[in-house]
Parts: C-alpha cells; structure tokens; sequence
C-alpha cells in the first residue's frame, strides 16, 4: 500500500510550480522597485513567539496551531503566520540600528490547523511585506496601493479593497468597555467559545465564525464611532492619499482582524468573484507596539500577507507546461563523454539542457527531446566525432547544420542569446 499525503496539504507539480514562479518573479520585482528587500525566516518558531504577538485568544493560537516540545521540552511551533517572526528577526538582528526604517518582505509556507477547503490547506503560501519605523499614514497608503498594484500587475481582477480604523491604546479601551457590555446583555445568544472570550478578550468575539453569533454581532458598537481625534485624524489621511493615487476603497466598519496585534489601519483584499465564501486574498494592518510587546525599541510597523493558494486561483489561465529545454544533446555510440562535457559547458553558460541517459538509439532520443519540447537537438555520434563537429538541428524548421565541435558551445549560445 502506498503512502498517502498528509490532510489538508498538497504537491505543486511541474507546470503548476512554474505558474507558482512566475508570480513569485512578479512580486519581487514589485517590492523591489517599491524599496524593500527579501528576509528568510525559519519555519519553526518558538509557541511563546505568537501567544505575546497574535493573542492567547485568538483562533490562531488556540484552535490552529501545529504545536509540539522539542527534547528538551521547549515548546515550538510551525509558524502560524510571518509578521510576528519578521519583527522577531528585527529585534534580534538589530536592525533597526543600520537604518531606522526597515523594509522587508517574504515568501514561504505557513502552517494552520484548518478544515481544508477550496484556497484553504494546512500548509499554505504567503508573500508578505513589513515596514519597520514608520508611523505616517502616508505610509499606510504606500502599502495599500502596492498590494494593489501588485495583485493587479499579475493580471487579478474583480477584488475590491476593504478598510476600516482598529483605533489605539488611547480610544480602544472605550470600545472594549462598550462591546464588552453589549456582549453581555447578549450572552445567552452567543456559542460557549464567545461566552469565554468576552470575558478575556472581547474583540474576538467578532472574529466569530458562528453564523448565530455574527446575526448578533450585527447589532454589536463599531469601533469607527470610539475613535479618538488622532486616530480618526490618521484614518482620514489614509482615505485622503488613497484618493489621490486613485485608488479604489469600500470602508467596512466592522472589519477587524484576526490578531491582537492591529492597531489603527486594517484592511482585507477580497475577491468579489471566484472564490466563494472564503474569499480573502490578502490582509493586513498597521502594528505599532508589536516591537515594543517582544522586546524591542518602541517603533511603529505596517505589513500585510498575500494567500499564495488564493490568489493563484484567480489568475488567468496560463501555459501550464513544465519548463522546456533549449537544447537536447542525443549522444549516439562512444560519444558519451564528448555529449557530456558540451552539456555541463552549455549548462554552465545558462542554456537549459537536457540529454538521454540510457544509450538509446537517435530515433528514441529525437522522439524523447520532441516530448520534452527542445527548440534544438546537438547530435554527436561517432561520425560526428572522428569529423570535429556536431549535428544541430532545428526541431521547428526540420532543418539541420554541421557545426564544428570547437565552435559547438558558442554557436549555441548565440542562438539561445538571440531566441
């Protein structure tokens, strides 16, 4: 009997992996040209790490987790998500003494104990960006019209992008107080996991996926109304520079965000088509205190996550072929060496090659690079050998050259150069 893929996690094959590339390319450049730089953070994490950052009751640290003791009996995870091992690296790293603003982004597999679903897996992608040090809500509407422009750069249309205010520590606690009581004088309506986070953390009541709970939560206070004068202030620049940079908004007042760690700006990017219920491609918010709350200097920060299974499945259909190579080298007879020392020549020079392995004839080796789509096969047989030259032929004008063998590697080369 065969072994069987875990549930809830999925190969990417050849040809999909390359649509996975593409978009990968995509979105660096983006960054790139918007001034951030890659950091690789370790997928295994200490559990301590998202209790302090993303909330001991959240659904993320309390339902999803892959959470397990080392030998020592440290207790690790599977990163849940990346802002908080970002800001980890952050502080650890010192890097806010090389230059006061950090821009960093990422691309990896996160981990969550979900029911899988279409777009939903246990082990899912995210490209993600934080900004380290900056408090302005210019900043705020840099990142916003960059996920923008980035998702729109990868051809994704029919998403719409969601905005709300979270407030701060100053007018937050109002808020909490007022929901607090609502929530209260609604207790018998609400699930057992809600009866329990009112108590604890009542902003995560509205996270709720309950649909009982979320027809009471209709009727629940908006933090929108609780807002101080700066973060109203702050909220209001934010639209003001969307605007400006004509970029489309819906403000949705009851968004909030899964984590504890959100302050002020909040957003979802969602798509209006294809995707269901579960319909979020990419999220974030501003973090201000997150540095602070695991020990580091007191700096602001800004990011948001892309779901790479998510987004994929709103791009347009593309070429779902495995990478071809440029060049087949078919060696026939004692020619093994020969094949072999132009192929790793060629190879070293970026030219994708491939060759035949099993010392079948030039009819099995022509139909074996036909399958694999070489644009030329190099033929060096032992004729070809004893002359100094190899045979290249054009599988798409069905034509063929003798090329010296001393001049095989730049030949080749060029025509690669000038495809």
């Amino acid at each position: 009997m065969s072994v069987a893929s875990v549930k809830g996690v999925r190969d990417l094959l050849p040809g999909e992996a390359e649509r996975w590339q593409a978009a990968e390319l995509v979105a660096r450049a983006v960054f790139r040209a918007y001034g951030f730089a890659e950091i690789r953070i370790p997928i295994i994490e200490s559990n301590e790490l998202f209790v302090r950052s993303v909330g001991e009751a959240t659904d993320i640290v309390e339902k999803e987790m892959f959470t397990f003791p080392d030998r020592h009996g440290e207790l690790l995870c599977l990163r849940p998500e990346g802002t908080a091992p970002v800001v980890r690296a952050f502080i650890e790293n010192k890097l806010y003494a090389t230059d006061p603003v950090a821009k960093l982004f990422y691309i990896g597999p996160m981990f969550r104990y979900e029911r899988p679903q279409r777009g939903r897996y246990r082990q899912f992608h995210q490209i993600g960006a934080e900004v380290l040090g900056v408090a302005e809500p210019l900043l705020d509407a840099e990142v916003l019209e960059m996920v923008v422009h980035l998702v729109g750069r990868l051809g994704v249309t029919g998403v719409e992008l969601q905005l709300n205010s979270l407030g701060d520590a100053r007018c937050r606690p109002a808020f909490l107080t007022a929901l607090q009581g609502f929530l209260r004088s609604v207790r018998a309506e609400l699930c057992g996991d809600c009866h329990r986070r009112l108590e604890v953390n009542p902003l995560r009541v509205l996270d709720c996926k309950n649909e009982g709970c979320q027809a009471v939560l209709a009727r629940a206070p908006l933090v929108s109304e609780a807002l101080c004068a700066e973060c109203r202030a702050h909220y209001e620049a934010v639209k003001a520079y969307l605007r400006q940079q004509g970029v489309a908004f819906v403000e949705h007042p009851r968004l909030v965000r899964g984590l504890d760690y959100y302050v002020r700006t909040a957003f979802e990017l969602v798509a209006t088509t294809g995707l269901g219920a579960k319909n979020e491609v990419a999220a974030g918010g501003r973090y201000d205190g997150l540095v602070r709350d695991l020990g580091g200097p007191d700096v602001p920060g800004m990011g948001f996550a892309i779901g790479m299974e998510r987004l994929m499945a709103l791009l347009p259909e593309g070429s779902s072929e495995p990478a071809q190579p440029f060049l087949f080298v078919a060696s026939v007879g004692q020619t093994g060496e020969a094949a072999w020392r132009l192929l790793t020549e060629l190879r070293h020079e970026g030219v994708p090659a491939e060759a035949g392995y099993e010392g079948k004839s030039l009819k099995s080796q022509l139909r074996r690079a036909h399958k694999l789509g070489a644009l030329y096969v190099a033929i060096l047989g032992e004729d070809e050998l004893n002359a100094g030259q190899i045979t290249l032929r054009d599988m798409k004008a069905q034509r063929q050259d003798a090329v010296p063998l001393a001049r095989a590697r730049q030949e080749i080369v060029a025509r690669w150069a000038s495809r």
